[in-house]
């Protein structure tokens, strides 16, 4: 029982207070996961994290299946999305209607504004967090290379996300075992 109550208290807190929906989220996820509750390795919250981002639909709530079923089964399933969903349905319910109400105001505006760099260094500190993992595990030269062609198909080319995340785990699955 109290194991079901970590889990959702874990991900309860960070979808209470990732403000911004999944990209802001997983910073929070990842500290409660990884970090305090340690139900996955950092290597093995990347992977579910690219594999996440692979598939359609929020990430915020693909962790939480992923997570809460790989920690306690079905229930852990149940219990990690009632605890994703809930706040944010909640307060969706509840923030729209008082933001309809002060749309105008410069209290609303400076909110939304100003959150927005706390929630990009959050991003940074993951996206740092996980190179490491990277370079540690497969060097220096192919994390560089695969992040900079990473970078020009999606920055120069327009290739969409998911075609680039197959095909990063086609190479690390058919190429980098013969490296």
């Amino acid at each position: 029982m109290k194991a079901w109550i970590s889990l959702f208290i874990g991900f309860f807190w960070a979808n209470v207070l990732g403000y911004g929906g999944g990209p802001s989220s997983i910073p929070l996820m990842y500290e409660e996961i990884v970090n305090h509750y340690r139900w996955l390795t950092n290597k093995e919250f990347s992977n579910m994290l690219a594999l996440g981002n692979a598939l359609p639909g929020p990430i915020a709530t693909k962790i939480a299946a992923y997570v809460g079923y790989d920690v306690y089964g079905w229930w852990g399933f149940v219990i990690a999305l009632f605890a994703t969903i809930f706040p944010s349905a909640f307060a969706l319910i509840f923030l729209l209607k008082i933001v309809r109400r002060h749309r105008q105001s410069l209290v609303v505006k400076g909110m939304t504004l100003f959150v927005q760099p706390v929630i990009a260094i959050m991003m940074l500190i993951l996206t740092w967090q996980m190179m490491k993992e990277s370079i540690f595990s497969i060097g220096i030269v192919q994390s560089f290379a695969i992040a900079f062609i990473s970078f020009l198909a999606l920055e120069k080319w327009n290739i969409h996300p998911a075609f680039l995340i197959i095909a990063s785990f086609a190479y690390g699955g058919l190429i980098l075992p013969h490296l």
